[in-house]
C-alpha cells in the first residue's frame, strides 16, 4: 500500500510517498480503506518533533480519516466489511490502510462523503465541545469568532448559527470574510484594517458587546477582545494559530472586573474522558448536516504525493476551510 512516510523529522518537503505493508488487524481492531485524511496543525508538530506524543520513526502523519471498513477483528460486534467511518488517531492517516481501534470509531451518515467526513471530526468536534459543554451558548446570545474563515473558526459560524447566537465573525481580510458570509454569520469585522473593538461598538451600539468569545488565533487580538465581552461572558481558549510565540497574556483584572470567565478547550482530552458526550454531540451534528444546517467547507483536496504542499498551506495560515489528503491517484 502506499503511505507518507516520516523517516526523519523535518519539514513537509522531507516526507516521501512508498510501498509499505499493510497494518496487520488484531482483536478488537478493524483495518480500514482509508478514503481521506484531514491535514491539521498537529500534522505540522509531530513530523517536527515537537508534538506532544512522540512516535517512533519511520511513521505516517495524519490523523483525521474517514473510510470504509474492510477487515474486522476478533471481539468487534458493533462494526461490519462496508461500514462507512470515520476515526481519529495520533498518526497513521496518511495512507491507503489504516488499523484503528473501535473505541473511536463512528459510523458516518450515508451522504457523508468521505472527503467531507475526513474534515469534520476535530474541527466541528472541537467547536461543538466548545460551545455546549464549555459555553453554554444560548439561543439569543452573541458569539464573536475569531480566525472565523480557518477550519475551526467556519464550524464555530455554523454551530453558533443552529444554536440560535447571532454570529459576530472576524477574519483578515475581505476574501476571507466573503466566505465567513457564505457561512451564515450575521455581522462581520476585518481587523486586518479595522479596529476589532470600534467595530463591535458599531455592531451592537454597546460598549459591552457579545457574550462569548471563539478563540483559535490567539495573538494580539485575544486581550482587546476581552475588554469587550459582557458581564457573565465566556471567552474560549481553542488555540494558538498565531504560533506559541504570541500566546496571549492578559491582565487578570480583566476577568475579575468583566464578571467573565476564561475557559480552556481541549476536545481530544474530553472525548477520551466523556464519550458519551461526545458521541451525543455528534449525533446532533449529523442531524444538522443532514438538515442542511451545516455544510463543511472544504477548500482543497490533494492526493498523497502532494502531501507537503497541503501541510506548507496550512502552515503558511492560506488555508480558507479544511485541506484534505485522498488516497484517489488524481
Amino acid at each position: 500500500m502506499r503511505a507518507v512516510i516520516c523517516s526523519k523529522f523535518g519539514s513537509p518537503e522531507d516526507l516521501e510517498v512508498k510501498e509499505v505493508e499493510e497494518p496487520i488487524t488484531g482483536a478488537n481492531q478493524v483495518k480500514l480503506k482509508v478514503e481521506a485524511c484531514g491535514v491539521n496543525f498537529p500534522d505540522t508538530l509531530i513530523i517536527n518533533n515537537k508534538y506532544q506524543f512522540k512516535p517512533d520513526l519511520p511513521f505516517s502523519p495524519g490523523g483525521e480519516v474517514a473510510g470504509i471498513v474492510e477487515e474486522v477483528g476478533e471481539g468487534v460486534k458493533n462494526f461490519a466489511v462496508g461500514d462507512k467511518v470515520m476515526t481519529t488517531t495520533i498518526h497513521g492517516g496518511f495512507a491507503e490502510k489504516l488499523v484503528v481501534g473501535t473505541e473511536m470509531l463512528m459510523k458516518r451518515p450515508e451522504k457523508m462523503s468521505g472527503v467531507v467526513a475526513s474534515g469534520i471530526q476535530i474541527t466541528y468536534g472541537t467547536s461543538m465541545h466548545a460551545l455546549k459543554q464549555r459555553a453554554s451558548l444560548q439561543k439569543g446570545e452573541t458569539l464573536l469568532v475569531l480566525g472565523a474563515a480557518g477550519g475551526v473558526g467556519i464550524s464555530a459560524v455554523e454551530i453558533g448559527k443552529a444554536m440560535g447566537a447571532t454570529v459576530i465573525g472576524a477574519a483578515s481580510t475581505d476574501e476571507k470574510l466573503e466566505v465567513v458570509k457564505k457561512a451564515g454569520a450575521d455581522h462581520l469585522i476585518n481587523y486586518g484594517k479595522d479596529d476589532l473593538r470600534e467595530r463591535l461598538k458599531e455592531i451592537t451600539g454597546q460598549k459591552e458587546s457579545y457574550d462569548v468569545l471563539y478563540d483559535p488565533v490567539g495573538a494580539d487580538l485575544f486581550e482587546p477582545a476581552l475588554r469587550s465581552i459582557r458581564w457573565n461572558g465566556r471567552a474560549l481558549v481553542i488555540g494558538f494559530a498565531g504560533g506559541d510565540d504570541k500566546i496571549p497574556r492578559v491582565p487578570m483584572n480583566l476577568p475579575l472586573l468583566k464578571g467573565c470567565a476564561i475557559v480552556g478547550v481541549f476536545w481530544g482530552s474530553f472525548r477520551v474522558r466523556e464519550s458519551k458526550e461526545e458521541l451525543a454531540n455528534f449525533q446532533q451534528l449529523f442531524e444538522w448536516f443532514n438538515n442542511g444546517d451545516i455544510d463543511p467547507l472544504v477548500s482543497d483536496v490533494y492526493p498523497l504525493e502532494e502531501a507537503a504542499v497541503a501541510l506548507r498551506k496550512l502552515m503558511n495560515r492560506q488555508a480558507v476551510g479544511k485541506i484534505v489528503l485522498t488516497t484517489e491517484k488524481f
